[in-house]
C-alpha cells in the first residue's frame, strides 16, 4: 500500500489537477491513502473534502515581493511550516509527495527532502510558477502540461483532466447536452466563458455582439460568472448563464468556444478537439499567452489581445471563421492534434517512476 500527499491548492489551475490525479490514484490503487495538503483559504477547502478526500491545511504562505515586515517573519514562518509537514510525513507514513504548485507546495517540497521521501511535481502553466521552479532543482520528476515549459527535468505528461472530461464523448452526449440547455438541435453552438469569475471585455463584447453572431446561424452558450455586469438582452438564440455545474455538457454542445487561456481550460478544449478563440487574461505574469501557443501554433485557436477583441474584430475576424464549417472541423481536428486525455495516468506513471528510483538508488530528490 502506498500513501500519498498531494499538496497543492489556491486556485482551480491547482486543486482541479491534484483531484485528477488522485481521482486515477484511487481507481487503479484501491488500497492507497491519500491525504492532501492545503490552506484553509483556498478552493481545496471546499473541493477537497466534497470529493471525498482528508485535507490538512497550513498557513497560506506567499512568497515576499518586496522588504516588508511580512518579508521578514517569512522565514521563521516558512521553518515552521516545514516542520509541521515533516512530522506530518512521519506520522502518516507518507511514502511520496506530488506537488501541484501554489503557497503549499514548497514546504511539502522541504519537507520531503528533510524526510528522505521521494516527491514529483506538475507544473500546469507553460509559464512555471516560483515554487514548482524552485522545486525543480531538487527532483528529476517533473511533469509539464505543455511541451515547451521552461522548468528543469521537464517530463511532458500533458495536463490530468477531470474524469468527467477525460472520458466525455461528445458526439454522443450532443443532443443530451442540447436538450439540458435549452438548445437547437439545428444550429451551431458557440461557448463563451471567462471562467469561474468570468471575464468583463469578453462579457461584454460577446453580449454587444450576440444579434450579429445569432444572425449568422449561430446560438449562443455565454456563461458570465457570478459578477458579471451584463443582462440578458432576449435575443433568439442568446442562453445567457451566471453559473454552470456542468461543464461537460457545455463542451459536449459546443462545437466552437471563445474563452480565456487559463491552462486548465486550453488543455480540455485541445483535449476535446474543440476550436477556439483565446482572449489571454490582460493581467499577471502573461502565462495564459504562453498556455494557448501550442494550440495557436497548430491551427486549433484563434489569439486576440484582451483589448483588441472588440466588436469590430467579431465582426471582421470572427465571424468569417464561424462561416466555414469545414474550416472549423480542420481547426477541431488540428486542436485535437496538441491535446492529451490521460494527462492523469501520465502523471502518476512519472509519480512511481519516483518510488521506484528511491526503491533502486536510495532518495531521488538530489537533482541530476
Amino acid at each position: 500500500m502506498t500513501r500519498y500527499l498531494l499538496a497543492g491548492g489556491g486556485t482551480a489551475g491547482h486543486v482541479n489537477p491534484l483531484l485528477a490525479v488522485a481521482d486515477t490514484i484511487r481507481a487503479s490503487e484501491p488500497d492507497a491513502e491519500i491525504l492532501v495538503l492545503g490552506t484553509a483559504e483556498g478552493l481545496e477547502a471546499r473541493l477537497v473534502p466534497a470529493r471525498g478526500y482528508e485535507l490538512v491545511v497550513i498557513p497560506k504562505l506567499p512568497f515576499p515581493r518586496r522588504p516588508s515586515m511580512q518579508a521578514l517573519r517569512f522565514p521563521q514562518r516558512l521553518r515552521q511550516t516545514v516542520r509541521r509537514v515533516q512530522a506530518l510525513i512521519a506520522e502518516r507514513g507518507i511514502d511520496v509527495v506530488v506537488g501541484f504548485g501554489g503557497y503549499v507546495s514548497t514546504p511539502a517540497y522541504l519537507a520531503a527532502g528533510r524526510a528522505g521521501i521521494p516527491f514529483a511535481i506538475h507544473e500546469a502553466n507553460a509559464k512555471p510558477g516560483l515554487a514548482n521552479k524552485l522545486g525543480a532543482r531538487s527532483t528529476r520528476f517533473v511533469g509539464v502540461a505543455f511541451p515547451d515549459t521552461p522548468i528543469r527535468h521537464a517530463r511532458f505528461v500533458g495536463m490530468p483532466l477531470r474524469p468527467e472530461i477525460e472520458h466525455l464523448d461528445r458526439a454522443a452526449r450532443r443532443s443530451e447536452a442540447l436538450a439540458f440547455f435549452g438548445l437547437d438541435a439545428d444550429r451551431p453552438v458557440l461557448l463563451v466563458t471567462g471562467g469561474s469569475l468570468g471575464a468583463r471585455r469578453i462579457n461584454a463584447t460577446v453580449h454587444e455582439s450576440a444579434a450579429a453572431i445569432t444572425a449568422a446561424g449561430w446560438q449562443i452558450l455565454h456563461i458570465t460568472g457570478d459578477k458579471a455586469e451584463i443582462e440578458n438582452p432576449g435575443i433568439d438564440g442568446y442562453t445567457l448563464l451566471a453559473y454552470c455545474d456542468r461543464m461537460d455538457l457545455a463542451l459536449a454542445a459546443a462545437d466552437f468556444a471563445v474563452s480565456r487561456a487559463g491552462s486548465a481550460t486550453v488543455s480540455e478544449l485541445a483535449a476535446l478537439g474543440l476550436p477556439a478563440v483565446f482572449v489571454p487574461y490582460p493581467v499577471g505574469n502573461g502565462e495564459q499567452r504562453f498556455n494557448a501557443a501550442a494550440d495557436v501554433a497548430a491551427g486549433g485557436a484563434l489569439l486576440v489581445d484582451d483589448g483588441e477583441f472588440l466588436p469590430g474584430w467579431v465582426e471582421a475576424t470572427l465571424l468569417p471563421v464561424l462561416a466555414d464549417r469545414a474550416g472549423i472541423e480542420r481547426m477541431g481536428e488540428r486542436a485535437a492534434s496538441v491535446g492529451t486525455r490521460d494527462g492523469s495516468a501520465r502523471m502518476l506513471a512519472l509519480v512511481h517512476d519516483a518510488l521506484a528510483d528511491r526503491a533502486s538508488h536510495g532518495n531521488p530528490t538530489d537533482a541530476a
